[in-house]
């Protein structure tokens, strides 16, 4: 016998709620990289890269990601990010 499921309006509200929320990181993430702003900070950065806190302290210490530092806060440039994502590049193997 088949069981039947309802669906709540708190159901909906917390699919939609959900849905939005994916909708607007999936928006955010390239713009970030296409925008024109030169100075990301450590979240922006760690966001386009998905990487976490430690990972992006230990690329600044290796002196793999150049920054500065204003105050407590780490900037790091628009270009040089891009340089990054773009020096990983392989050729596709035959």
């Amino acid at each position: 016998m088949a069981t039947i499921e309802f669906i709540t309006k708190e159901d909906l509200r917390q699919f939609r709620a959900d849905l939005l929320q994916d909708l607007k990181e999936a928006l955010r993430k390239p713009k970030l990289l296409e925008s024109n702003k030169e100075w990301l900070k450590s979240y922006e950065v760690r966001e386009i890269l998905k990487i976490s806190p430690s990972t992006l302290q230990s690329l600044r210490i290796n002196g793999t990601i150049p920054y500065s530092k204003i105050g407590g806060l780490m900037y790091y440039k628009n270009d040089d990010i891009k340089r990054l994502l773009e020096g990983d590049k392989r050729e596709p193997s035959i």
